[in-house]
């Protein structure tokens, strides 16, 4: 488990990459698409990103267990999750219900995918790389 808090630190490199996926949905093909279509958009290419990103940083630091990676992919789920309900709320003073919106399924919003890709990516990484 010694990998567990290089791991833990690398989070912040995935923020930095949702800041950019992000900006560039703001600056370069949001304007000119529906919202939903550019969140739907921006989801898959979040996944993307943070796929090369996990991909280039599980080869450089080794997963070791399975259970190490299910520990990762907890970890960066529930951080994630945390941050953005907490900066989110407390900091940008976002009310609870935009919160919310973007975890809504039935309307299109696909944001929960990258989630769930954030959670199982680093086992899916180790099970390739054993």
């Amino acid at each position: 488990m010694k990998n567990l808090l290089v791991y833990a630190l690398s989070w912040i490199g995935m923020v930095a990459i949702a800041i950019l996926n992000g900006a560039i949905r703001e600056k370069a093909y949001g304007p000119f698409m529906r919202e939903l279509s550019a969140h739907q958009l921006s989801t898959f290419i979040g996944i993307i990103l943070l796929g090369a990103y996990l991909w280039v940083l599980t080869e450089t630091c080794p997963i070791e267990s399975s259970t190490q990676a299910l520990l990762i992919g907890g970890i960066w789920f529930f951080m994630t999750v945390t941050f953005e309900f907490v900066f989110g709320h407390f900091v940008m003073g976002h009310p609870w219900s935009r919160l919310f919106h973007d975890y809504n399924l039935f309307k299109g919003r696909v944001w929960s995918l990258l989630l769930i890709w954030t959670a199982v990516a680093p086992y899916l990484f180790y099970r390739i790389r054993s």
